[in-house]
């Protein structure tokens, strides 16, 4: 992760490319994604700053986002953290998540075309292919994926939008709480069994098959206190040797 990161930052300084906020948003939430940033770790304004090559204000703007996305949290006049929901915090989320998921596939259910439905099937496909290979990174990414898209076709929009509000928060939890033994949390054919409920029309099966994922996805949590020593320009940054 962290060759590829500074290669693809040291290619855009060469090309004259500018990092912007948007940029310090997708790597900051794809390291805490990856289990790279644990929670509390601190962010502080100068430190990005450094790491990016980009002035605080640049770097405000981007904890901002972090912020109104979960994933950081920002606090007058105290230095933005990774995110640490509490246990109940937690809980809530993914009781949520279900409720709203839930929903979203019981009214999708017989009503996706098939070209979605292809796109649903390749993604399933393409999760099963990166865990098996141990891409990680690639496997999340997919998964993530079919989530969005049931939520981005729901019937009904407001479901919709909060489902897409959720799949990141439940998805920052799972990667800040997952137990540090499990190299993965893929769940063998949790995907294509609901593809196959949704594409049959079964509404109640697929609201189940939602339930059972996520009731799966929430016991391989480890909700433990943790201590974390995080060396940001490691993590997000180039090296001495590569600048």
């Amino acid at each position: 992760m962290n060759n590829a990161w500074h290669k693809e930052m040291l290619a855009e300084v060469k090309a004259g490319g500018r990092i912007s906020d948007q940029d310090i948003v997708e790597k900051v939430r794809r390291a805490v994604l990856m289990q790279r940033l644990p929670p509390d770790t601190k962010l502080p304004e100068v430190t990005l700053g450094e790491v990016f090559g980009v002035s605080r204000s640049v770097v405000r703007k981007a904890l901002t986002r972090l912020a109104s996305e979960h994933v950081v949290d920002q606090r007058p006049n105290q230095v933005a953290r990774v995110r640490a929901p509490s246990i109940e915090e937690t809980r809530e989320t993914f009781e949520a998540r279900r409720l709203v998921e839930g929903e979203v596939a019981a009214q999708l259910a017989g009503q996706l075309d098939d070209e979605i439905m292809a796109t649903l099937e390749t993604q399933a496909r393409l999760e099963t292919e990166a865990y098996e290979r141990g891409d990680e990174p690639a496997r999340i990414e997919h998964s993530l994926t079919i989530h969005h898209l049931l939520a981005e076709h729901s019937p009904n929009r407001v479901l919709g939008a909060m489902l897409t509000d959720l799949v990141l928060r439940t998805s920052i939890v799972i990667a800040l709480y997952k137990r540090p033994s499990l190299a993965s949390c893929y769940l063998e054919n949790d995907h294509p069994r609901l593809l196959d409920r949704l594409g049959k029309g079964d509404g109640e099966a697929s609201r189940t098959c939602i339930h059972e994922h996520l009731h799966s996805l929430e016991a391989l949590l480890d909700l433990r206190p943790r201590e974390n020593s995080i060396d940001l320009m490691s993590i997000l940054g180039r090296t001495a040797e590569q600048t």
